[in-house]
């Protein structure tokens, strides 16, 4: 017997890893490509709040910031293309909310927890390792590289317990890395 409650969306795929690590990059060179993506949920968050003077940034109100990033990654899940668009790229997953919370010693509700179970993403997870020769902070990115290590292989722990299969990104060029996951891509979808 299946759980009806299971929403699988194998056309979903997340490209993830700790902060600096190329994934939005790769993400914007994917999009000049013609594919649909999905923006990471959590820059657009800080930039609607400092826009707005809201203090639902990680400096200012964590446990704010991370109600929002669960209800807009859950959202965007439930709304994103339809399997009719082909294949979409999400910039980071449900569970990237789940590592938030675990590395700023926050609860993960069990509505976090019931979605990151029921609203699946193709099983085949780009992750993308730390690479320390291109990391940089910015206004939005204010971790260390240590810290991005850290999510990194926190990152790759949930993903597992969450039933994952994680495909590591090669430390190569922005279009061999596109040519890389597009290769992938296409052995996945053949075997389907």
């Amino acid at each position: 017997m299946t759980d009806t409650s299971i929403l699988c969306k194998p056309h979903y795929f997340i490209l993830t890893g700790g902060p600096g690590a190329g994934k939005t990059t790769v993400k914007t060179a994917l999009e000049q490509k013609g594919y649909t993506c999905v923006p990471e949920v959590a820059r657009q968050i800080i930039r609607e709040q400092e826009a707005t003077g809201g203090n639902a940034v990680p400096w200012k109100d964590m446990e704010a910031y991370t109600r929002l990033m669960q209800e807009q990654s859950i959202a965007t899940f439930y709304t994103g293309p339809s399997a009719d668009n082909g294949s979409c790229f999400y910039d980071r997953g449900i569970a990237d909310v789940i590592c938030h919370a675990r590395l700023n010693r926050l609860p993960v509700d069990d509505a976090l927890h019931t979605a990151a179970l029921q609203c699946r993403y193709n099983e085949h997870v780009f992750m993308f390792p730390p690479w320390e020769e291109i990391y940089c902070t910015d206004a939005e990115r204010k971790q260390t590289y240590a810290e991005a290590v850290t999510t990194y292989n926190v990152l790759c722990a949930i993903y597992r317990e969450y039933g994952y299969t994680l495909i590591e990104a090669p430390k190569v060029p922005v279009m061999e890395r596109v040519g890389f996951v597009l290769e992938y891509l296409e052995a996945i979808t053949k075997k389907a």
